[in-house]
């Protein structure tokens, strides 16, 4: 299990993609095919660097990057229909897997997503652990996203419980960010080793 800092705290809140689900290689992938249709490159450190940003504010910044018009609602709608057709391709991450079985129905959980609501939904079910959350916060939910904390605060407040008591779980920098920004403590959790 992944070591957690020290303290009472009151509620876990959980990043998805890449935190919960091994679902990075699935999501690069629908971005590579999506993109490609339009011709337009997104490097995989850029990729990673950019990782729990909502999939909209990255199309406008590629767009911006590479001169293009992409339309936005479109190539969403075409990346997430490929990121669900992969979807049975991703694993959990049995480190932060572990803390869920563990700590279910003694805290509140949340989950606190770049991602939309359909696609964090479709992740937490393919795994079978969807009705383990109290709270789902996602992109479209919150005015401004990680690393700014609003939507941490956001699931403190539907939960119920004070900042400071959260315990956040986040594998991209801009969540620990937007964690640290929250007065939150954070656990990084690192990306599985891969081949």
């Amino acid at each position: 299990m992944l070591p957690l800092p020290t303290g009472e705290f009151q509620a876990y809140l959980f990043d998805c993609d890449g935190t919960i689900v091994d679902s990075m290689p699935q999501h690069f992938t629908a971005w590579q095919r999506s993109l490609a249709e339009w011709g337009c490159e997104f490097p995989e450190d850029l990729f990673l660097a950019w990782a729990g940003r909502p999939t909209a504010d990255i199309i406008v910044d590629l767009n911006l990057r590479h001169g293009l018009a992409m339309p936005v609602a479109e190539v969403t709608a075409r990346r997430e229909a490929l990121y669900q057709g992969l979807l049975p391709t991703a694993g959990g991450i049995p480190e932060v897997l572990a803390h869920i079985d563990d700590a279910h129905g003694r805290i509140p959980f949340a989950v606190v997503s770049g991602s939309v609501r359909e696609s964090v939904v479709a992740s937490l079910n393919a795994l079978g652990i969807l009705d383990r959350f109290d709270v789902l916060v996602c992109a479209g939910e919150y005015a401004r996203p990680k690393p700014d904390p609003e939507p941490f605060l956001r699931a403190a407040e539907l939960l119920g419980v004070p900042a400071h008591a959260c315990l956040v779980f986040e594998d991209a920098d801009l969540g620990i960010e937007a964690a640290t920004a929250a007065g939150m403590a954070s656990v990084r959790v690192p990306q599985p080793r891969r081949g």
